[in-house]
């Protein structure tokens, strides 16, 4: 049975650009179910509101999970009002859910990630205004809205990496014997791989002395230091390389050969779409200044897709140093076991590869899949998104190649990645991590009730209460006599 217990109140609203879906997500923390209940796909309980803290970070999870429809929040630079509308039925729904009177108590938060990030590398004024609506939006509301802001990088990963700890129980966990929150003895802290639409994000534990001091995060959590290391690839995300591969394969021409796409499939597209994103917008002499239509065919070439892949990375700035991914950044040697989540799930997920297949079977099932004519996969998968069938190979390739050649991953230690979306019953993500360490600027309420202690605490409570007592009568005796 899951532990009921009281969380430190507030919600986040988070904002993130998936592979092929760009929406945002409203989480509400009203009351916590520990490791059962997580930001994303959660289930609504509805015990007393309460607040409580295990060593000055609240014991959270979330309640309430509302899908914003529309596209992500960095689509509505030309209509920034739009943006603070488009959160306005979540917010909406969460007022049914929140207790009337404790509405204005509630600390909220809005988490904007990648695409935000993006989007401020080429229009800022545009990113302050969509900010500026949606503050406005909130604040329309009877919550206490604490602003609207975009994380960085490192911070995204490093909140990950304590939502999978946490929901994992390797902070802490609550012993029925001890009737109390203890620190488990032999605790397991698992490194986090997150691949969303725009970046991807890689953070751990080293194992022994780490050079570069910079690259790591330093968190107070339950009592207990942690020193991780981060590390954020913009433009990495998924989306984005598959922008970057097209963008590759252009030549000047009207029709170009893709190796990732399938056989006989044909995708067309505008050379304008390259100067959307900061990521391809840099000047290019194969790229027309006129806004016309290229053709991309499918060949269907494994090792081809895996060679073209592999040129969206610069590998030889690294030289011969082993603490490098690419692009000279630096990375202790990777240590231990590995959640690997959001896009690393999804696509290993309809691939069938999530169950802890060897290295081998994956990149021969990939290669498999690869191989595959468009109308023999059109017709095996009827119900798969007909814009997401098409890229699973190079998507496929492109996950191999930034574990097995950018961080450094190989026949071993491929055996210590899980490619989960769920820690027990609750779904992965950052947004449950960012609400623990806010927690730590959080106070909780004032308790409206008596709590249950140790034994021990009782008997020591119940022995002063009795000496305190005795103390007074004889006190009082000596007055009288007096």
């Amino acid at each position: 049975m899951p532990i009921l217990r009281p969380c430190a109140g507030g919600c986040i609203l988070h904002c993130r650009a998936l592979p092929g879906v760009q929406s945002c997500t409203l989480q509400w923390c009203l009351w916590g179910i520990l490791g059962a209940e997580h930001p994303g796909r959660g289930r609504l309980l509805l015990p007393p509101w309460d607040s409580d803290k295990e060593n000055d970070t609240g014991v959270v999870s979330q309640t309430l999970s509302c899908d914003v429809q529309g596209p992500g929040i960095s689509s509505y630079a030309n209509n920034p009002p739009k943006a603070g509308d488009s959160l306005r039925e979540c917010l909406d729904k969460a007022l049914k859910v929140v207790p009337a009177e404790k509405q204005r108590d509630v600390p909220a938060y809005l988490g904007a990630t990648a695409g935000m990030r993006l989007l401020r590398l080429q229009n800022s004024s545009a990113t302050d205004q969509i900010l500026a609506e949606i503050a406005k939006t909130m604040q329309e509301y009877p919550v206490a809205f604490h602003g609207a802001r975009i994380i960085t990088g490192e911070e995204e990963g490093a909140y990950g990496w304590i939502t999978i700890n946490y929901l994992l129980e390797s902070f802490t966990k609550y012993s029925p014997k001890a009737h109390m929150w203890v620190r488990p003895e032999a605790a397991n802290i698992f490194g986090a791989l997150d691949l969303g639409g725009a970046s991807t994000q890689i953070s751990f534990i080293p194992k022994g002395s780490v050079i570069n001091w910079n690259e790591t995060s330093r968190f107070l959590l339950y009592g207990y230091n942690y020193n991780i290391y981060t590390h954020s690839y913009l433009c990495y995300g998924q989306n984005e390389m598959l922008k970057r591969l097209a963008k590759e394969h252009q030549q000047g021409l009207r029709t170009v050969e893709h190796p990732c796409y399938p056989k006989d499939y044909n995708e067309t597209i505008s050379l304008s779409s390259f100067h959307t994103s900061p990521c391809t917008n840099a000047s290019d002499p194969r790229l027309s200044p006129s806004d016309r239509n290229v053709t991309l065919e499918g060949r269907g070439n494994a090792s081809g897709c895996l060679v073209a892949i592999r040129k969206l990375f610069n590998f030889s700035a690294c030289g011969q140093s082993q603490d490098c991914t690419f692009d000279g950044v630096y990375q202790p040697p990777i240590s231990g076991q590995f959640f690997a989540f959001s896009a690393f799930y999804y696509n290993f997920k309809f691939l069938n590869l999530t169950e802890g297949q060897p290295l081998a079977t994956v990149r021969e099932t990939i290669e498999r899949f690869c191989a595959r004519n468009w109308e023999d996969l059109s017709s095996s998968y009827p119900e798969e998104n007909p814009e997401r069938l098409p890229k699973y190979c190079a998507n496929a390739n492109y996950i191999l190649t930034l574990l097995l050649d950018a961080y450094k991953f190989n026949e071993s230690s491929w055996n210590n990645i899980f490619f989960q979306i769920k820690a027990g019953s609750a779904d992965v993500g950052w947004t449950l991590g960012y609400m623990l360490n806010l927690t730590n600027m959080i106070p909780a309420e004032a308790p409206a009730r008596l709590k249950g202690h140790a034994p021990s605490l009782w008997a020591a409570a119940v022995a002063f209460v009795a000496l305190t007592l005795a103390l007074g009568l004889i006190a009082l005796l000596l007055l009288l006599r007096v």
